[in-house]
């Protein structure tokens, strides 16, 4: 099972440089940022973990930054956002970005899809908050175009692309109906969402990684309903407080990577903690 970490890295905490090296070094599989551009201060979302929002909320590194650092000074170490709100940015953009982090990496990035939580967030980018599955899933339409090996248009309820040169390509071959980086979808579990992941996914990256046992052939119904390879299906939990049972529960499941929680904190904290996870390499 590979072993991958996530950390909200801020201007406070270990830098993405010193971390990105400490774990190709230690032997982990990789390392996911999470994205929050802003957070308003009137905001009136509950924070879905319950209690006062965290104060690294406000202070997130820009994944791509950040990650296109640590890709500048590892060679194995897998790259990924944990997750990208791809509803809060311009798709075209957004495919670029994406595409040249995975060139310059060698096809090391896996890009996390979000729908979001925070209201007022979204809002501020011009978020309608009942549609935003849809936008996203319109919006990933028109990267998938982009990065198609010839010129594609597309043409959809919330955006176009004409058919373009668009360079660099993603390194990962086609797979089904999904092309470009490896693709999971974050969210809870539904049919909405099963059903999302098997149209233009590669998996699921489930947080903290309760339920599984009760979700996972869920969506491996729906996954097979929709005409997918069983084989390729992959499902990563996210955010995980690490105990032996709890990866022996995950390897019965099938599941062949987790993600680590990492402190939000300075650089001998994070290091205990890398310490600490040491056992489940």
């Amino acid at each position: 099972m590979r072993i991958a970490t996530t950390i909200f890295l801020t201007d406070e905490t270990i830098t993405p440089l010193r971390l990105a090296r400490e774990l190709e070094q230690r032997g982990f599989g990789g390392l996911y940022l999470p994205e929050h551009t802003h957070i308003p201060t009137s905001r009136d979302t509950p924070y879905p973990m319950g209690g006062e929002l965290p104060p690294e909320y406000a202070r997130t590194l820009d994944p791509f930054v950040a990650l296109a650092q640590a890709a500048a000074v590892t060679e194995r170490l897998a790259l990924g956002t944990g997750i990208t709100l791809v509803a809060q940015h311009d798709p075209i953009g957004l495919a670029k970005q994406t595409a040249t982090l995975d060139h310059l990496s060698g096809g090391r990035f896996t890009l996390g899809v979000g729908y979001g939580w925070n209201v007022e967030e979204a809002a501020d980018h011009g978020v309608d908050w009942p549609a935003r599955r849809d936008l996203v899933r319109d919006r990933m339409a028109v990267m998938r175009a982009l990065w198609a090996d010839e010129p594609t248009a597309y043409e959809g309820e919330f955006g176009s692309v004409r058919a373009s040169h668009a360079y660099p390509k993603p390194v990962q071959e086609p797979r089904g109906p999904v092309n470009g980086p490896r693709t999971l979808i974050g969210g809870a579990a539904g049919p909405k969402l099963f059903a999302h992941i098997a149209q233009y996914a590669d998996g699921w990256l489930p947080i903290g990684g309760r339920g599984l046992t009760e979700s996972v052939p869920k969506l491996r119904e729906a996954w097979e309903a929709a005409g997918r390879d069983p084989k390729h299906l992959q499902v990563v939990p996210y955010a995980v407080l690490p105990s032996a049972g709890k990866l022996v529960h995950y390897a019965d499941l099938g599941i062949e990577e987790v993600v680590l929680q990492l402190p939000p904190a300075d650089e001998p904290e994070v290091l205990r903690a890398l310490d600490g996870y040491a056992q489940y390499l």
